[in-house]
């Protein structure tokens, strides 16, 4: 077979591929919906007329990201002539659940979310607050929100005047044309009455400190039980070799014997208590700085604890057990930041206020770096980014490619 007619082959291949998607489109339209409170992945099933057999027949860690439904998600359904077909619901800012119909029944799987990412660096002058003038100027506002967050106790905003200014070096992600997700803030600055004061992300645990690697989070997390073994870790997504297809896991697993008393991680409000889903018996944490711990599979809670209540560091909440999807007594121990599940082994582990040795000596040398870029914006006054050039459909061509790849 020649070179030309294998070219010509992949051409004709690609569009046929192209014409599957144009076909696709006629009568298809994408609707962008919201999860409703108490409603889990079962109810969305029943209402669907979908089997929840589909359901009961997934693996452990599927039925238990499940349970990771918030409520007040947006997931996109793809119609065709007024029937659902395909069905994306985000479960973190990187996984989602997709279920999709294959010879007339739905099929359940896990992948990746689409997204573009943008890192930038911008200057705001101060009119009126640091809120306010960023967010008259990006539209962002969640990149707002955690930047006032992250200079809680740090910066005393009503000591600014006009003329002082913010500048944030920030990545953002974007999604179907909008703003997706918390932004991660690697340094910022704040002027007040032209006297500088910063905060630097470190990358190894993800908390904010100074300039010279003092810990600004003002508490730290414990284990929150006597484990055996951590039967299973933390991960955004996975690609298994074998089963060709994406896992996630977004939290930690600590084996212990039934019955083991489980403790507050932190000190924090009592968001939730019941059963959740596929993790059974679970109770929800919000602590400060944005945080918000999960512990879940209980056998049963520990008297007085209730919605609403607020426990102290090491309180005693619950009890080890294995109700929900799971093979043997464990903890399931999530934390999540800002929404965002993130690795709890991260966070337990830093226990000290300041870094030290090599880690503080990298971590000085790349702030003095990156406060220099921070004063040159002030001077330069970058534009903010505009979204209005990203895609809007990017999801839509999402759901089609992947019905014409199954």
């Amino acid at each position: 077979m020649s070179k030309y007619f294998k070219k010509w082959m992949n051409t004709v291949k690609l569009l046929i591929t192209l014409l599957l998607l144009v076909s696709s489109l006629i009568g298809a339209e994408l609707k962008e919906l919201t999860w409703k409170k108490g409603e889990t992945f079962l109810t969305f099933l029943q209402s669907h007329n979908i089997p929840q057999t589909l359901y009961f027949e997934l693996e452990k860690n599927d039925r238990e990201l499940c349970s990771e439904i918030t409520a007040g998600i947006k997931y996109q359904v793809l119609e065709e002539n007024n029937e659902m077909v395909q069905v994306l619901i985000p479960i973190s800012e990187e996984m989602q659940l997709h279920l999709y119909k294959e010879k007339g029944e739905f099929v359940f799987t896990t992948s990746p979310i689409s997204f573009e990412e943008i890192t930038q660096t911008i200057a705001i002058p101060i009119n009126y607050s640091p809120y306010q003038d960023l967010l008259d100027a990006t539209s962002n506002k969640a990149l707002a929100n955690e930047f006032v967050r992250a200079f809680n106790q740090v910066a005393n905003f009503k000591r600014m005047r006009k003329g002082d200014h913010v500048a944030i070096k920030y990545t953002q992600r974007i999604r179907m044309g909008q703003y997706y997700g918390t932004p991660t803030i690697h340094a910022a600055l704040v002027e007040v009455k032209k006297k500088q004061t910063y905060i630097f992300k470190n990358d190894g645990d993800g908390l904010y400190y100074d300039e010279k690697g003092r810990n600004l989070t003002s508490f730290f997390m414990k284990t929150p039980v006597s484990y055996t073994r951590i039967s299973d870790r933390f991960t955004y997504k996975r690609f298994h070799p074998i089963l060709k297809r994406y896992r996630a896991h977004l939290g930690i697993d600590y084996a212990a014997p039934r019955g083991r008393k489980i403790y507050a991680t932190a000190s924090g409000k009592v968001i939730f208590k019941g059963r959740k889903g596929g993790y059974g018996k679970t109770i929800e944490i919000r602590h400060e700085g944005g945080f918000k711990s999960l512990y879940a599979h209980m056998s049963k809670y520990a008297p007085g604890v209730y919605s609403g209540k607020w426990v102290k560091q090491g309180t005693h909440i619950g009890y080890v057990g294995s109700t929900g999807v799971s093979t043997g007594p464990h903890l399931h121990f999530g934390l999540y930041k800002n929404g965002r599940a993130i690795n709890p082994e991260k966070i337990i582990r830093v226990t000290k206020n300041t870094l030290k040795g090599k880690a503080k000596k990298e971590f000085i040398a790349y702030t003095k770096e990156v406060s220099q870029n921070l004063l040159d914006t002030i001077k330069n006054k970058p534009q903010p980014l505009n979204i209005t050039q990203f895609d809007k459909q990017t999801d839509l061509k999402e759901l089609l490619v992947a019905k014409v790849e199954a």
